[in-house]
């Protein structure tokens, strides 16, 4: 449940006789006037100049097809599309057609309609004083603030409810005193009236609050959990808003975790294929090696990795800062990422044992189309890269004709292969460093993938089946082996009917039939450090 404390300056209700007042929504429009010029053009004929109809315009450039219609009417306006190329007759009386002459200008004013900024409602938490941990060791309160962007409007009240209970707290302040919650966390819907008649957008949180008064502890610590858009507080965990699933309060695992520091995120694991390639390109010597220290499947045998062991410690750090940056970025957990490249690509970020995949992550075709169609916000930066800004701009994705669409998707793997025969070491290392950033964004966008279809199976939002890191497992199958393959599984592992509800083991052990090493996958990519670097499994060996 959610205790209620005062305002300032007015108090908060809940169900009260007195009807709740609606969210309108924002109507934030109004008119103003701009300098302009008004241009008058005719349309003639070239066989006697004679004009067959004028018209004014208040943009630059050539009239457009609909100034041409509307003005001259449709019969005109076709008789002008059928025929009017530009004459090449010496004597312009010949040619057939129409042309287009501008005879004047004129300063002017227009009405221009202009959008206004809405109200907007952040949320907070204050009075927490949080210990070392992040439980809060003083009763903890959740803050509604309203503001009014306009000069000479206000805010008059924070409205909505609590679960299903309906609050209204007068001015632009609104104060939840915390007590615990169910597990679930309880959900808040809210919106602010303004003066001018209109309201904000409705707004929405998941809140949890765990306590843990009484037993061992003399005093009572508060944890607390917010998932909205207008959270205005410490980043919330990646994917777990579009999940809308809370960490637990001990925090994410380690391979789900961003360290404090690059520095945490060394490795020192002996790889055979990044020896390998450190020996080919010369940055190792393994001459006094057999068969110059590989194997004929292209690996470094036990000589060479001898060889190249200092070469392969560093060059799988070399992405460490860049990893870390990009995390802090994007909020995509940084051992995520390390765990990600250790397994699909050993830090070489060009082709892996001659597969078809690329790059650090080994990015496919059905890799790119994933991350364009399900992180839009990626498709908006990464598309006019590609594409004129206006065909991106007025189209997503999925509505690109397949021309684009295939276009995109050569552009995006492409731009994550770092292989270039003229660079030393046959890479192009700042195109290994941009892909980084790419990868990231990739997983974003399978985690909204998966997260979709776990909705689509269960009928409900991720969070409320699954916890936060068997949700991140569900990705790293979606990243692997597909949607097709995640959704298959996860469909036949699902009985809502079944005591044991749905859990990573149920889907895992599907998988491995629809799959065969999906699993491996997600065991290799979820591993932990020890504290010399070296990578343990989460999981025993399989005898």
């Amino acid at each position: 449940m959610l205790s209620v404390a005062m305002t300032n300056p007015g108090p908060v209700s809940a169900a009260t006789p007195a009807p709740l007042p609606t969210a309108s929504g924002p109507d934030r429009y109004t008119t103003m006037q701009v300098d302009s010029t008004i241009y008058e053009w005719w349309l003639a004929a070239w066989h006697d100049n004679s004009v067959l109809c004028s018209f004014s315009i208040d943009h630059d450039g050539l009239p457009n097809d609909t100034n041409i219609s509307s003005a001259c009417g449709d019969t005109v306006f076709g008789k002008w599309k059928a025929d009017s190329s530009p004459c090449s007759e010496k004597d312009i009386t010949a040619c057939p057609g129409y042309y287009l002459i501008q005879v004047s200008s004129k300063p002017a004013k227009r009405d221009v309609t202009v959008k206004l900024p809405e109200p907007e409602i952040k949320v907070s938490v204050t009075d927490c004083a949080p210990d070392s941990s992040g439980w809060c060791t003083h009763q903890p309160s959740l803050i509604l603030t309203a503001n009014e962007p306009l000069p000479n409007e206000s805010i008059t009240a924070i409205n909505g409810l609590v679960g299903r209970d309906p609050f209204a707290c007068k001015g632009k302040r609104c104060v939840f005193r915390l007590a615990a919650t169910s597990p679930d966390g309880i959900r808040l819907n809210f919106w602010a009236n303004s003066t001018r008649g209109d309201s904000s957008k409705q707004f929405d949180a998941l809140l949890r609050v765990i306590s843990d008064g009484g037993g061992e502890r003399l005093t009572s610590r508060w944890f607390v959990n917010v998932i909205s858009s207008q959270w205005d507080g410490p980043p919330v965990a990646s994917c777990a808003a579009a999940w809308e699933s809370f960490l637990p309060p001990e925090g994410p695992p380690q391979w789900l975790s961003t360290p404090s520091s690059s520095d945490m995120l060394k490795t020192n694991i002996p790889y055979d294929y990044l020896a390998a390639n450190l020996i080919i390109q010369g940055v190792a010597d393994a001459s006094t090696c057999p068969s110059g220290g590989l194997n004929l499947d292209g690996s470094a045998n036990a000589c060479g990795l001898s060889a190249a062991g200092p070469a392969v410690q560093e060059w799988q750090n070399r992405f460490d800062k860049l990893i870390f940056a990009v995390a802090r970025e994007t909020n995509v957990p940084a051992q995520l990422l390390k765990n990600l490249f250790s397994r699909e690509s050993q830090f070489w970020p060009g082709v892996f044992r001659n597969g078809k995949d690329v790059g650090l992550g080994q990015l496919t075709e059905g890799g790119a189309d994933t991350a364009l169609l399900w992180n839009p916000s990626f498709y908006g930066q990464f598309c006019p890269l590609v594409l004129d800004k206006s065909v991106c701009a007025s189209n997503g994705f999925a509505n690109l004709n397949s021309v684009h669409q295939s276009l995109l998707r050569g552009a995006l793997v492409g731009s994550v292969d770092a292989r270039c025969a003229d660079c030393p070491l046959g890479l192009d290392l700042s195109r290994a460093d941009f892909s980084v950033g790419v990868f990231a964004r990739t997983l974003l966008a399978n985690c909204e993938q998966a997260g979709k279809i776990v909705q689509d199976v269960t009928g409900k939002m991720p969070g409320q089946t699954l916890d936060y890191e068997t949700l991140w497992r569900f990705t790293l199958v979606n990243y692997n082996a597909g949607s097709g393959c995640l959704a298959t599984s996860i469909n036949q592992a699902f009985i809502p009917s079944a005591q044991v509800p749905l859990n990573w083991d149920g889907v895992a052990s599907i998988l491995d039939g629809n799959c065969p090493g999906s699993v491996g996958y997600v065991n290799d990519v979820s591993k932990i450090l020890e504290p010399d670097g070296q990578l343990l499994p989460t999981e025993p060996p399989t005898p």
